[in-house]
């Protein structure tokens, strides 16, 4: 389908989003894949992956761009030539991308029981405010917080972070759309501002640097 969502946050910073509805071929046919990726591409074992992967580029030629203004940095970072900051991600049949003269992260992730089970791998603190008797609320901010850490990991991206030691989301509520973090790492400190917001059933966050 065509573009899903364009989120104007503000005047140096959009957000776009696909519905991933097409087949492999028509994605792949529909856009531009340089060399190296044509590779990754192939090595892809689940057809999904390859088509959110190519949906991903299809998100890139909405901006004007194509993956051959695509690198990636020694630390896994994504950079499109004429761009200051973004940041990608897929779940399942959404992609998404940030771009912002600001530093950056996105996540998109879907709201499922699933994230009960593993929320002491990644919540600490955080369990402070959560209300485990409500359960639709608790899977909504538990896939906040998860949003949060991983949208936050991917702007600073170094080895040895860990979501539940050295990220902490403070206490939000889910009609604020927005709440702050911190990640405590290396002896340094970083604050990030936090927003968010359902589509369909998946919750899309991102973070922005201070």
């Amino acid at each position: 389908m065509p573009l899903y969502k364009t989120i104007q946050f503000n005047t140096t910073t959009q957000i776009l989003v696909w519905k991933i509805t097409e087949s492999y071929q028509e994605l792949f046919e529909s856009v531009v894949v340089n060399p190296t990726n044509l590779i990754r591409l192939s090595k892809m074992k689940s057809e999904l992956h390859q088509r959110a992967f190519l949906s991903v580029r299809r998100l890139f030629q909405e901006i004007g761009h194509t993956d051959l203004d695509l690198h990636y940095d020694a630390y896994g970072k994504p950079h499109i030539k004429g761009e200051n900051h973004i940041s990608i991600t897929h779940s399942h049949e959404f992609s998404a991308i940030i771009i912002s003269n600001e530093i950056v992260g996105i996540d998109m992730e879907l709201q499922r029981d699933k994230i009960m089970r593993i929320a002491d791998k990644f919540v600490a603190e955080e369990f402070q405010y959560l209300d485990q008797n409500n359960k639709e609320e608790y899977i909504k901010k538990l896939t906040v917080i998860w949003g949060a850490k991983e949208a936050i990991f991917k702007i600073r991206n170094e080895k040895g972070i860990s979501f539940k030691d050295h990220i902490k989301v403070q206490s939000f509520g889910l009609e604020d759309i927005k709440g702050s973090a911190q990640l405590h790492f290396n002896n340094h400190a970083k604050d990030f501002d936090i927003h968010f917001e359902k589509i369909e059933n998946f919750t899309l966050v991102y973070a922005f640097e201070h």
